[in-house]
């Protein structure tokens, strides 16, 4: 299930080498020798420049990390995330005077410098380890990053190796690994059972659309994440042109983070009811296919038309919302690659959310800088409702006109839970498009950290 082998810290007494992270203001505060060396090298402590510093027996006895000037560091975010990979086999640890925030957010960059996606091509992830700085709790970033992992892995792999079927195998994998049940609902099935825009969605795909439901922990209040599976979006017969499904691999980041954030939940041992819904589809193009023009009757009875088939995210999770909400739950969460407008509007670094519970969109900000997990709140607009009622249905999933699309989408999704309810949507992206430190190029958790350390503010 992980491509990389799970994150590590070394051991508290191993013979580790320290690390100077520092900007250009901060060169004089070095031990003597470093500070020549550095002189001698052209360190000048710019952005992720590293510079390593000779011991007296020839061994390395010192690394340089540059952190940049002071004024602009708050946009390089886990920057011990660069080391792993620049460093050679062994054991370092922080040098120098850390805050508890500053070595939490090292550690964690230091883990998730590690992650390699080696399924295809082989590889070994890097061999520097970290000593876990004092005061840190290892074992709670250990099981952070191993979830971090898990979303970028399942992500990562391109539909040939990650369509429903193998999604289901990698929700089923989880349970058994973190002891939850689990159990899945696939093909006409369905209908059956009244799941019908996941199916008419799904149905066109040679892999069976299904509905994934895991369920772990006895005590504490319930929280059911809910998280958008679509394999791969072709748009259906509203096709999508080339350059827009290059990377529709990744349109079942919502399923893959919920995915990773409920291992991190579980392996933490988070005192809740923890109960996961996945839709499993791939929107394909099939003489079955669902069409423009098509109403749909949801699982809450509600009607929808449908004006574009690009628009298919929002549907299966119309159904799986509807039944999370069945049992009330404390708090229901979803996630979802599901807007292009969302991009537009916060870009690809950061998670916008919305929440009617202010508590938690308080909690989820201060907890988005402590964790460096970006996120943005934008409003469940009640003003634009009408934008989605075409008349003709109770909904529309696709309004017309191109503006508010990610309000639009979030206020769709709100008519498919319990009027009241304690109800989130992150509208992800999913991918980090270049890389940075602490994160490849490729599949990328995103606001889940921030809602972790956000839950036990809130939900108690």
């Amino acid at each position: 299930m992980y491509s990389t082998p799970l994150p590590r810290f070394a051991p508290s007494d191993a013979k580790a080498c320290p690390v100077w992270a520092i900007g250009p203001e901060g060169l004089g505060e070095l031990p003597e020798a470093a500070a020549e060396w550095a002189g001698a090298t052209g360190f000048k402590g710019g952005p992720s420049e590293v510079c390593l510093v000779p011991g007296e027996d020839g061994a390395l006895g010192a690394v340089l990390l540059g952190l940049g000037p002071e004024a602009g560091r708050d946009r390089r975010r886990l920057v011990t995330g660069d080391l792993p990979a620049r460093l050679p086999e062994g054991a370092y640890a922080l040098a120098g005077d850390w805050d508890a925030r500053d070595a939490q957010e090292a550690a964690l960059g230091f883990l998730f410098g590690a992650y390699r996606f080696t399924r295809y091509v082989p590889g070994e992830a890097p061999k520097a380890q970290l000593v876990c700085p004092e005061g840190v709790d290892g074992a709670q970033l250990e099981a952070i990053a191993a979830g971090e992992f898990l979303t970028r892995d399942l992500i990562n792999t391109p539909t040939s190796d990650m369509g429903p079927e193998a999604l289901e195998d990698a929700f089923m994998a989880l349970a058994a690994e973190q002891g939850a049940t689990a159990s899945a609902v696939r093909g006409d099935d369905l209908l059956a059972q009244n799941f019908p825009m996941i199916h008419a969605v799904g149905r066109a795909s040679a892999e069976a659309p299904r509905l994934l439901d895991m369920r772990w922990g006895e005590d504490g209040p319930a929280l059911t994440l809910v998280g958008k599976g679509v394999c791969f979006d072709t748009g259906g017969l509203n096709l999508k042109p080339g350059a827009s499904m290059g990377l529709m691999k990744k349109d079942m980041g919502g399923s893959a983070t919920v995915l990773g954030l409920a291992r991190m939940i579980m392996a933490l041992g988070l005192k809740l009811r923890l109960r996961v819904l996945v839709p499993a589809v791939e929107n394909s193009v099939s003489s079955n296919s669902f069409r423009p023009q098509d109403i749909l009757t949801s699982r809450k009875g509600l009607t929808v038309e449908i004006n574009n088939t690009d628009a298919e995210g929002r549907l299966v999770l119309a159904d799986a919302l509807t039944l999370a909400g069945e049992e009330n739950p404390d708090m229901i969460v979803s996630f979802a690659t599901l807007t292009g407008a969302a991009r537009v509007a916060v870009g690809d670094d950061i998670s916008p959310f919305f929440t009617g519970n202010a508590a938690l969109a308080d909690a989820l900000t201060e907890a988005a800088q402590e964790v460096a997990d970006p996120v943005w709140r934008l409003p469940f607009h009640a003003p634009y409702e009408p934008r989605i009622e075409p008349g003709i249905a109770d909904l529309d999933n696709a309004p017309k006109g191109g503006m508010a699309g990610a309000i639009t989408a979030a206020l769709f999704l709100r008519r498919f839970v319990p009027e009241g309810a304690d109800y989130t949507h992150f509208d992800i992206y999913g991918w980090q498009p270049s890389p940075a430190p602490g994160r490849p190029k490729g599949g990328v958790g995103m606001g889940a950290r921030a809602l972790l350390a956000a839950l036990p503010k809130v939900l108690k």
